[in-house]
């Protein structure tokens, strides 16, 4: 037995060699804390209208220019557990209200931060969870007295504009007026009388060159395609669309065709070519002049289509397809039949016709209720869209929380200011040690408007004590002025700066879930990776996901 090695005593004997573990405040809580505030530090710069842009390359070397606090967090994959909790948090944030997952980050990270604070003090873990937890339900009591104002009739564009353009601000300053006017032409145009809005059906069409303000919205869809015949333009159109081939029919099953001399062959091939004559001439004969598949188009079928006057459209995508079937009322054919009249579909017009150097294709309606609207973004470069993209997708996550909520709260810090004000007061009150919590559950909120005034170079205390003498006076809508020179406020309410009320209900609900959630672990152990053999590194296809199996066989691999 003399090759026995004794294992160090303690918690590490129970488990496999090359486990880890942290314990305690000091290992475990911190390394936790220290984690989240570098995560929130980084999302930080990227807050607010003057926020900074964020280079991120992910792992199949995309490179994203973004401030959107959502997109940075999906590619960073971040690998930490108790920073991957935020994360979680502002991607319910993402899927709740579409808008201000950056606002999680930061009053999470700043909840975090202050917690450290009051742990080093000597506080118990269980004291400041309990502080956090009643401040925000005591924040959320006071949220209601912050709304200001509510969106009237989202059925009005210029009143909607003045809603989505705070959102669209803090992605695209600049451009907000013209972008958010797209928008809300596109959401109000969809947005039925009954009440239910779908964000899918806004839909945003890339294509190069020109400048931003050269885009515009279409009610009906707009795609990437060129038409495969030789039409290109048909009125009134009726649409067959077929998910399948645009071919001849293929037997089902494998059969053989004994051939004895020349005649049989030129009269098989012949019937092949009638029979797609006949399928062709019964679809246009039932007043069909627009064929969309979702297939390959045969050179057959092509030619007869041009000999009917067809115009044909292919579709790569099968969701496309269903969009498309959505917006013009059809039915997606499972094989080449001509449609029934309540098989087809209806639009105004369709033409092909080109934007910049880009051959699209244009499916559009005319009358306004459309079921789907697109927007055509024009700009200088990719990454400048993608980006256009994410504002525009907020914009109409606004116009959606609006739809279900349509309560306001003031922007650019004067919630955050007005709820501090009177936490800080709610936690004088407060006797026991959970007063402290309390107080810096207040503190928290003031790193909003800091991180606001610091993107845009100005001091944070003295805009925070310039804020809180305001609201001390009352004036509940005073928020920090970002176009002004240096630190100056202005009544948000008049600016027409405001927010979802639910987009801060939600916030602050899951950035102190997270933080407590955070604040919770007080051990780490981990155990030791699974061995067995690497799996070696693929030199595989770009388009693999990761962990797909590598095709056998590929000689070239």
């Amino acid at each position: 037995m003399a090759m026995h090695v004794p294992k160090a005593p303690g918690f590490a004997q129970m488990l496999k060699d090359g486990a880890k573990h942290y314990s305690g405040l000091e290992e475990a809580v911190f390394r936790n804390i220290q984690a989240c505030k570098e995560l929130a530090q980084t999302t930080r710069t990227a807050y607010g209208p003057n926020g900074m842009n964020k280079m991120v390359i992910n792992h199949l070397e995309k490179l994203f220019v973004t401030n959107d606090a959502a997109t940075i967090l999906r590619e960073l994959e971040v690998q930490h557990p108790a920073a991957k909790m935020i994360v979680m948090a502002s991607h319910m944030q993402e899927q709740e209200v579409g808008d201000g997952t950056n606002f999680v980050l930061v009053f999470a990270g700043a909840l975090l931060e202050l917690a450290e604070e009051l742990l080093r003090m000597g506080l118990s873990v269980s004291e400041v969870i309990e502080g956090y937890e009643l401040a925000m339900k005591k924040s959320l009591e006071i949220l209601p007295d912050c709304v200001c104002a509510s969106a009237k009739n989202l059925h009005d564009v210029k009143e909607a504009t003045a809603m989505i353009r705070p959102a669209v601000m803090s992605k695209q300053y600049g451009n907000e007026d013209f972008l958010a006017n797209l928008i809300a032409q596109a959401c109000v145009s969809i947005f039925p009388e009954s009440g239910n809005f779908n964000v899918d059906n806004v839909r945003v069409c890339k294509i190069l060159g020109c400048g931003l303000t050269a885009s515009s919205v279409l009610h009906g869809m707009v795609f990437k395609k060129e038409a495969e015949g030789d039409v290109t333009t048909a009125k009134d159109a009726k649409i067959a669309i077929f998910s399948c081939p645009f071919d001849c029919m293929v037997t089902e099953t494998k059969g053989t065709v004994l051939i004895n001399n020349a005649d049989e062959l030129l009269n098989f091939s012949k019937g092949e070519e009638d029979m797609m004559e006949a399928q062709v001439k019964a679809i246009a004969e039932a007043g069909v002049n627009v064929v969309v598949t979702g297939g390959k188009v045969a050179d057959m079928a092509l030619h007869y289509a041009n000999k009917y006057q067809l115009m044909v459209v292919r579709l790569n995508s099968k969701w496309d397809l269903r969009r498309l079937c959505k917006t013009v009322g059809g039915v997606a054919l499972p094989r080449l039949t001509p449609p029934t009249p309540e098989e087809m579909g209806q639009c105004n017009s369709v033409y092909l016709t080109e934007v910049g150097d880009t051959q699209v294709v244009v499916f559009k309606h005319e009358k306004e209720d459309g079921a789907i609207s697109t927007l055509v973004i024009r700009g200088s470069t990719d990454n400048l869209m993608d980006d256009i993209e994410r504002a525009v997708d907020d914009g109409v996550n606004t116009f959606k929380v609006l739809v279900r909520d349509k309560r306001l709260v003031p922007g650019a810090g004067a919630t955050e200011i007005e709820l501090a004000r009177q936490i800080t007061s709610y936690g004088e009150s407060c006797p026991g040690l959970e007063q402290y919590a309390i107080k810096k559950f207040a503190e928290a909120f003031e790193m909003i408007p800091r991180a606001l005034a610091e993107n845009s170079g100005v001091k944070g205390n003295e805009l925070i004590s310039k804020l809180y003498a305001v609201h001390h006076e009352g004036n509940k809508n005073m928020g920090f002025d970002i176009e002004g020179e240096g630190v100056s406020l202005k009544d948000m309410l008049e600016a027409g700066i405001l927010e979802p009320f639910l987009v801060k209900h939600w916030g602050i609900k899951l950035a102190t879930n997270a933080a407590v959630t955070v604040l919770r672990v007080d051990q780490i152990i981990m155990a030791k990776p699974a061995g067995g053999p690497r799996a070696p590194k693929q030199q595989g296809h770009w388009d693999k996901d990761e962990g797909d199996e590598p095709e056998h066989f590929d000689s070239h691999h």
